[in-house]
């Protein structure tokens, strides 16, 4: 499990996954960028606080 304040980023093309995940960490949140197909079961094994969709 991975912290309380952790995002995680569905990344579906673009550039705008890295400058979100970028703001997220400037504001001390912890958070990662996957691709738009990650499986669902691999995003509650790291128990995020939220998703964006980006």
């Amino acid at each position: 499990m991975m912290d309380e304040q952790t995002i995680f980023v569905l990344d579906f093309g673009g550039h705008s996954g890295q400058l979100i995940a970028r703001r997220v960490r400037e504001m001390n949140v912890y958070s990662e960028v996957h691709p738009f197909d990650t499986p669902p079961e691999d995003i509650r094994a790291l128990a995020p606080c939220g998703v964006i969709l980006a």
